[in-house]
């Protein structure tokens, strides 16, 4: 192996142009290719710019051409030569015009045969990808989305400091809390038998440092939450985190909406027209079934529920009683491109969501219907339903009758699940929009009690504060609003409790007794009664965000070092069994034999 010895890199290898003909430079990087024709060795130089062709020539450097023969798949080099136009151009390349003809070459180090390919399309699977992700991120599509990830961090950090926000860290050894996700606990060794939790977000001390009187506060900050992961959730994600004073929902919506068009300009050369639409929580659910609605394609929800309360179809008909429904979407003029078989796997689709079948109609001439629940309506019921479906020939409808939630969910996937069969998700096209006026609260499906929908600190709409305390808790609405982006939550914030009474109010509303309250927030309370301002925030997903600038369907994609679905890090095994030394220092003891 050779140094460098005091050998400068002069350009990168993408870089370089016809303007550069006739330098003397000196790239540096990894072979992605050789090619040997006998008295020429051809060289494609990689770096995370680009890549450069090289020519060794024996006539031109002997020992380069001899060392260049030896040369491997991702050995790492040091070219010196000159940059000349290249006699058959390469239009498919950057630096296709040129070449270098190389007059001294160093190997600084060799390589054996990668376990995977480093190219784009090398079809490996994802573990495998992670396990050596340091040759993955050798890539160039992987590469060019961490450079975007970096590039939104600093058009972040520009515009928030230019609106006259302050960058403030806060701490990662944190309290426990009893709301949200669950906690990754770190246990404390000098105050035995007690546990950190790293924080689920920033969100108390955000709040505090509006008490403190900072006035707008940001940070890019690594964020931690114990639960179940999918394809764009991390165990760690970062968040653009944002709090602001003496402001409405309507002052951090306009600043914060302002920072999306200039992200989208900057990045993707897109013009997001603003103010962006705002669609409250119910419409959004009742249109769509979901609170983060994907708007780029249509197959809305109808609700039949009134057509069907009496009509022969016993699942229709029950459905319609005790608060539940029945409610449909129209694949408009697509009856034809969505086979048996494409349905019953759309079906299956709709029963991982908890509905109990999926219910279909295929529209022939004459608004003729085939479906084998056809028989069950007369005649004027079966007018009813395509008028209200608005159905015409070619078009396939289709039905969920449970309750509400369950119909929500399961008709919400189904119209992605369709369009994703039908190719209508378009990811160069960006549809955007706010949802606001959440529920305050909703009911943990597993103890069957009221949680704060969004979080214990959301303030109650103005006209729903003086119910807080009442029985009718599932009716309150929160100040709270999401920015969702091609149905992709990006953000979400509301405005923030700022009187100590209204916040004992809250815990009280979710159960917590006035000594549980100061117990776990008691150092928040005591903040209120020094005079806190009105105030709000926002936090936006960093990675999904890049996500979608990227056009991957995988956060972990844009992240450089994630986890597997089980939250496992194949490439250094974390997490780990830990030694017994560390253990008893820590007085923990591990004990899974219950777990087998």
């Amino acid at each position: 192996m050779e140094t460098l010895n005091g050998l400068k890199r002069t350009h990168y290898c993408g870089d370089l142009r016809d303007k550069n003909i006739g330098e003397e430079v000196v790239l540096m990087g990894w072979v992605q290719k050789k090619r040997n024709l006998g008295g020429l060795v051809f060289v494609d130089l990689r770096d995370r710019s680009g890549i450069c062709q090289i020519i060794f020539d024996t006539d031109v450097n002997a020992e380069a051409f001899a060392k260049a023969e030896k040369l491997g798949s991702e050995f790492v080099i040091a070219v010196t030569g000159k940059v000349s136009e290249r006699s058959s151009k390469n239009p498919n390349m950057p630096t296709g015009d040129i070449e270098i003809v190389a007059t001294e070459l160093k190997i600084l180090n060799k390589s054996e045969t990668p376990p995977i390919y480093i190219k784009d399309d090398d079809n490996v699977s994802e573990e495998l990808r992670l396990k050596y992700r340091y040759l993955d991120l050798r890539k160039p599509s992987m590469q060019n989305k961490l450079m975007i990830r970096s590039r939104v961090a600093n058009i972040v950090r520009n515009y928030l400091s230019s609106n006259n926000f302050f960058e403030i860290e806060t701490p990662f050894l944190i309290k426990p809390t009893p709301e949200g996700a669950r906690d990754y606990l770190v246990p404390s060794r000098v105050n035995e038998g007690k546990f950190y939790a790293l924080p689920q977000s920033p969100q108390l001390f955000k709040q505090l440092l509006m008490v403190s009187g900072m006035d707008r506060y940001f940070q890019i900050v690594k964020c931690f939450r114990d639960e179940d992961l999918r394809a764009d959730r991390q165990p760690e994600f970062t968040q653009i985190d944002c709090e602001m004073s003496f402001v409405e929902q309507e002052d951090v919506m306009s600043i914060m909406e302002k920072m999306v068009q200039v992200m989208f300009k900057e990045i993707l050369d897109v013009d997001v027209t603003l103010p962006l639409p705002v669609m409250p929580y119910a419409e959004a659910m009742e249109r769509y079934g979901s609170d983060k609605p994907d708007t780029r394609f249509g197959y809305e929800l109808t609700n039949i529920s009134d057509i069907v309360a009496n009509c022969g179809f016993g699942v229709f008909a029950n459905a319609t009683k005790d608060g539940m429904s029945v409610r449909g979407i129209n694949i408009e003029g697509k009856s034809d491109a969505i086979s048996k078989k494409q349905l019953s796997k759309i079906e299956d689709h709709a029963k991982t969501y908890k509905a109990k079948g999926l219910a279909w109609m295929r529209i022939g001439a004459n608004r003729e219907v085939t479906s084998p629940i056809a028989k069950f309506f007369t005649e004027e019921e079966m007018t009813a339903i395509l008028d209200r479906m608005n159905a015409k020939e070619g078009d396939l409808l289709l039905f969920v009758a449970d309750k509400n939630s369950v119909v929500f969910d399961a008709l919400g996937q189904v119209r992605l699940e369709v369009a994703r069969r039908l190719d209508l998700l378009n990811n160069s096209e960006y549809k955007m929009l706010w949802v606001t006026e959440f529920p305050l609260f909703e009911e943990d499906e597993e103890t069957g009690r009221m949680i704060a929908k969004h979080h214990p600190f959301t303030s109650p709409l103005d006209e729903d504060l003086e119910r807080l305390d009442g029985d009718d808790k599932a009716s309150l609405r929160a100040k709270a609003y999401d920015i969702v982006i091609n149905g992709y939550e990006v953000g979400g914030g509301s405005v923030r409790i700022f009187n100590a009474d209204v916040q004992r109010k809250m815990f009280s509303a979710l159960g917590m007794s006035e000594e549980e309250s100061q117990e776990k927030f008691g150092f928040l309370l005591d903040a209120f009664k020094y005079g806190t301002p009105p105030h709000a925030g926002i936090a936006f997903g960093l990675d999904r965000l890049t996500m979608i600038l990227t056009g991957t369907n995988n956060i972990k994609d844009v992240i450089a070092f994630p986890k597997n679905q089980s939250a496992v890090c194949p490439m250094t095994n974390a997490p780990a069994v830990a030694d017994d030394a560390q253990l008893e220092e820590l007085s923990i003891k591990v004990d899974l034999a219950d777990k087998e």
